[in-house]
């Protein structure tokens, strides 16, 4: 699975690489604007991501505003819906305003902070990015990928 992690908090886009490496390719982006043309720069080399978790509170641009013009890009390159990107909402917010506002923007499914590995791997198999039967791609690796002891130590202290 390829998945873009859009996130401007360095310490979320660093655990949910962490959680998102147990499952294959990660690319991240600390803002909105990079994330498109990541995602268009992975269009035109025909290796899209299969997945985006994208972060609702950003400045410049915010997750809402990103989800549209990721949507839109689609629409422009005449996306079918079964070939469109899964999108996976970050927020920190459980306002249940911002969640149906997200899945009326075209999102997949939605995931609040604080996460876990569990958290993501369910919301995974929700958007059928997971069989519902898949268990741990990590248990036999060590450390949960979700577990402060998986990530270095500067961010262990900031979770």
């Amino acid at each position: 699975m390829k998945t873009l992690i859009v996130d401007d908090e360095f310490v979320s886009r660093a655990k949910m690489q962490a959680i998102m490496e147990t499952f294959g390719e990660c690319v991240d982006a600390d803002n909105g604007p990079d994330a498109i043309v990541l995602f268009n720069e992975a269009l035109d080399s025909d290796h899209p991501f299969d997945l985006i978790t994208l972060d609702i509170a950003m400045p410049e641009m915010d997750g809402i505003e990103v989800l549209f013009n990721l949507r839109e890009i689609e629409k422009k390159r005449c996306t079918q819906d079964k070939n469109q990107v899964k999108i996976l909402m970050v927020t920190a917010q459980s306002d249940k305003d911002y969640i149906v506002t997200c899945l009326q923007a075209g999102c997949n499914n939605y995931v609040v902070k604080p996460f876990d590995l569990d958290i993501v791997s369910q919301k995974l198999k929700q958007i059928e990015l997971l069989p519902a039967s898949a268990k741990k791609t990590n248990e036999n690796k060590g450390p949960d990928a979700a577990s402060p002891q998986a990530l270095p130590g500067k961010i262990k202290t900031l979770i």
